[in-house]
């Protein structure tokens, strides 16, 4: 059972990613998904969350606009894709499924580095 991140990788200011995060072993479907970001030496920030039956979505401040957050019709992976990026957004991005009475599943990140 576990989650799995892809899709991080070096961009420039400006340019866009899309991050994936896939289940293993468990209905990802089943559950609300939030990504996260860490920066070094900062605390895990959230991101961008997607509920669980209403698909609803929600965004951080700093990403509204530039984000979406998205499941794909299949059910079994998340995405985010990022635009317009920024130095800023650079960090360890992780994948949270969380939905009350099962058990909370944390991916383990990937690196987005934005640099020209």
């Amino acid at each position: 059972v576990r989650l799995v991140e892809s899709g991080g990788g070096l961009v420039q200011p400006g340019g866009s990613l899309r991050l994936s995060c896939t289940a293993y072993g468990f209905t990802l479907g089943n559950y609300g998904v939030s990504w996260y970001r860490q920066a070094p030496g900062e605390g895990r920030e959230l991101v961008a969350t997607i509920g669980s039956t209403s698909g609803r979505t929600d965004y951080a401040d700093s990403v509204r606009g530039r984000f979406t957050i998205s499941r794909d019709n299949a059910r079994t992976t998340v995405y985010l894709q990022m635009d317009s990026l920024e130095p800023k957004d650079a960090g360890v991005y992780y994948c949270k499924a969380a939905q009350m009475g099962r058990p909370i599943y944390w991916g383990q990140g990937t690196q987005v580095v934005v640099s020209s």
